[in-house]
């Protein structure tokens, strides 16, 4: 349909739009009118994504002075899902620009990968992980590997490479929307690299759909997203973890077998030192003398000519102040030699903090004063030391840089401690914090703040839309993030028949409560209660059953005493069983098999961990997931003394209670985890929070609006043999024929949608 929203003429590629819908692109248009950021969470299965697809584009088509729309997801199949969903909108569009005069306007969508994903070398995409392909690929690509190439024909390079440098202005991508497997296809069909195309077509693309770390980890936005001009739209969907991607970004783990590596790292850079001293010291005085100018700030270092872009993409160093960038390299490690003299300076000091019996904590401050105490380093030359690395690295033309991650993460740390005084900790752990008597030494850098990896995307883009289906409490979010929304909405769905029974289970059939509480998760009869309510459920549940355990080693725990209890022998008397792992392969397989028993009729119960993959990833829509159980409300490791660290630096900085934030975090990732049985509104699913303290308001209010408004008073505070009765009379109400097409309720037509006045939508 088209239909106008509020002076946009909008294009929508179905016959029907949902009123939800309606509502989402009406806050985002105002957020794009007033050049400023949004907070939207959407009902999961409301068609989220297509919805932010139809106004965005729609608006730069109104607006052509908007740049790009740049899409950020977490995973490679939510990223080509998004592609997909923008084809068919494109496609859609086209239809009605057919009239004389008329031509469909142009656009170039595509996604943007890792090497792993887009290579089509035949020696390179053959190699196993993503560190060895990037290794390989720098092998065949960098520059000074292609120049001496150039002089010796038995040196092998990529021949795509070479292609689409040769087709210099020529290497452009027709306009379309490009998947990664369209990306390879096309890269076969012109002979060219699919990857350095890609990333030579982002300057001129309407649309860019990549991965989360390409926008805010340092290392790789700076290499990747710099060129990108300030109109653009940046949207993070499915953001409701958003803060712990900033965090992660921002944070390192330097552990005793690292530091060892990274020492031999060292040593093969003095080797490597010594051999082009001898044989080429040009190439080291040249170098010295770029540094010198300052010109390696501005990524002049090594670019081969006429390129569209650096053939060797080591990363790039971590984002710093202009006013830092603005300086030269220190002059005591221009010289490579003094350089790495003071890396194994920086090293020794670390492996003597490491070398310690008790449990140090310290802020980079009180850190950099010891360090300048002890071995005469500051702050101003840590800042510079990832950056220096990679020039070092490009220099002495090292390609496997993936054997020298060892060093590249002790030159992480150094930049990081030396650029931010505040939102960090350094904490040195002699053991295993949860195993006191395993020696396991490491010092963490941790980002405690979120704000700091996020703060160049809000300052740099005019416009920034963080979404998804589980933002509640969403009041939270601009006091971790540091930001200002110029709008900020929760949605509700409308729905034709109550499709989602969500209920709080607080006591077995024998009347005691049940809880995951640290002092009762223990407890054999909370164990028995839980173990015989999954038993009774797949009795009257049919096909899938989905069950979320609060960590891996509280359902290694149940499961093993289930078992003993003969629980799990007579579960599979109903349903067979699968279990997720801590191994990817495992997981995958033991989800293959579950689809395939609820296929055939059989049924099957999934055992998971809330903020594992399966969490965040997987969909249990139709009959794959006719009900879902949160054993528990997932709280993080409460001990761990980074969480702690975090806590008290927002309790300081943003005045966020500690036990608000917990809440808060544990909540959200019990709705993520039942959210995954509700995938579009045709489809039902019983939610069952087997916890008391759902009972209470400071839990259940945390919940999305979505959800609670589905949580009727009668389904509160059930024991099990309640909760069964009503897992029978729901499963009755959604077998009968219901109509689907109530058209002005949950279902509006374009005529509808230009009646409706936005002003009384506010």
């Amino acid at each position: 349909m088209k239909f106008s929203l509020a002076g946009l003429d909008v294009f929508f590629p179905y016959e029907y739009i949902y009123p939800e819908q309606y509502k989402y692109m009406l806050e985002l248009k105002r957020a794009l009118d007033a050049k400023g950021h949004c907070l939207l969470e959407m009902p999961t299965g409301t068609g989220k994504t297509i919805t932010l697809l139809s106004l965005i584009t729609s608006y730069q088509l109104a607006h052509p002075e908007v740049g790009k729309l740049v899409y950020c997801t977490r995973t490679v199949p939510e990223m080509e899902k998004v592609l997909a969903e923008l084809q068919e909108l494109i496609d859609y569009r086209a239809k009605y620009f057919v009239g004389p005069g008329q031509k469909a306007p142009q656009i170039l969508a595509l996604g943007l990968s890792s090497r792993k994903n887009l290579c089509i070398h035949p020696s390179v995409e053959d190699e196993g992980s993503r560190e060895s392909v990037d290794a390989k690929c720098r092998r065949l690509t960098a520059a000074w590997v292609r120049e001496k190439a150039s002089e010796d024909p038995e040196i092998e390079t990529c021949s795509f490479n070479e292609a689409l440098d040769a087709a210099g202005p020529e290497a452009v991508l027709d306009p379309g929307v490009y998947t990664l497997h369209d990306m390879r296809n096309w890269g076969r069909k012109k002979g060219w690299c699919p990857y350095y195309l890609a990333r030579h077509m982002l300057a001129f693309a309407n649309v860019i759909v990549y991965s989360y770390q390409y926008m805010l980890d340092p290392k790789v936005s700076n290499m990747v997203s710099r060129e990108l001009e300030k109109e653009c739209i940046v949207v993070f969907d499915e953001a409701h973890n958003i803060d712990n991607v900033c965090i992660e970004a921002l944070s390192v783990n330097l552990r005793q077998n690292t530091l060892d590596a990274a020492s031999r790292n060292i040593g093969r850079l003095r080797s490597a030192i010594e051999r082009v001293k001898a044989t080429d010291a040009d190439r080291l005085r040249n170098e010295y003398s770029r540094l010198v100018s300052g010109l390696q700030q501005q990524g002049a270092l090594n670019q081969p000519n006429n390129s569209p872009l650096p053939a060797d993409d080591t990363l790039a160093n971590p984002a710093l102040p202009d006013d830092i960038l603005r300086e030269a390299v220190p002059g005591n490690i221009r010289r490579a030699e003094h350089f790495v003299q003071f890396l194994r300076r920086f090293l020794e000091y670390l492996r003597q903090r490491m070398n310690t019996q008790s449990v140090e904590q310290q802020t980079p401050t009180a850190f950099l004063t010891n360090l300048q105490e002890a071995v005469s380093i500051d702050a101003k030359t840590l800042r510079f030391c990832y950056d220096r690395l990679t020039s070092l690295l490009k220099t002495l033309e090292i390609t496997d840089t993936d054997d020298f991650n060892p060093i590249h993460l002790v030159a992480d740390f150094a930049t990081l401690v030396g650029t931010y005084a505040r939102g960090f900790a350094i904490i040195i752990e002699p053991f295993d914090e949860r195993l006191p008597s395993v020696p396991d030494p490491v010092i963490q850098l941790s980002c405690l703040d979120a704000s700091l990896a996020v703060k160049p995307v809000f300052q740099k883009f005019q416009t920034v839309v963080i979404t998804s289906g589980t933002l509640s409490p969403i009041d939270l979010y601009p006091r971790i993030l540091n930001f200002s929304p110029v709008a900020i909405q929760s949605f509700t769905m409308t729905l034709t028949r109550d499709c989602m029974c969500p209920v709080v289970l607080t006591r077995g059939s024998d009347q005691a409560p049940v809880s995951t509480k640290f002092e009762q998760r223990g407890d054999p009869t909370v164990m028995r209660n839980y173990g015989r309510l999954i038993v009774d459920l797949a009795a009257v549940i049919p096909d899938g059953i989905v069950c979320f355990f609060v960590s891996y080693s509280y359902m290694d725990l149940i499961i093993s005493k289930w078992n003993d209890m003969g629980i799990l022998q007579d579960l599979m008397a109903h349903k067979l069983v699968f279990i997720e792992t801590v191994d990817v392969v495992e997981t995958t397989l033991a989800l293959d098999n579950f689809r395939r028993a609820c296929d055939c009729g059989r049924g099957a119960v999934f055992f998971s961990v809330a903020r594992g993959k399966v969490a965040e990833g997987i969909d249990f829509d139709r009959h794959y997931g006719r009900a879902v159980i949160m054993f528990g409300v997932p709280y993080q490791y409460t001990l761990s003394r980074i969480l702690r660290a975090r806590l008290e630096y927002l309790r300081e900085t943003f005045q966020i209670k500690e036990s608000d934030f917990l809440a808060f975090d544990a909540v959200r990732q019990s709705a993520q985890c039942v959210g995954r049985v509700i995938r579009s509104k045709a489809d039902y699913g019983l939610m069952v929070f087997a916890d008391s303290r759902y009972q209470r308001h400071d839990k259940r209010d945390k919940l999305p609006a979505w959800i609670t408004n589905h949580l009727k008073d009668s389904h509160l505070n059930l024991s099990t043999s309640m909760l069964l009765h009503i897992a029978r009379s729901f499963m009755r109400s959604m077998a009968q024929p219901y109509d689907r097409m109530q058209v002005g309720k949950s279902l509006l037509t374009a005529a509808q949608a230009n009646a409706l006045d936005p002003a009384l939508l506010t």
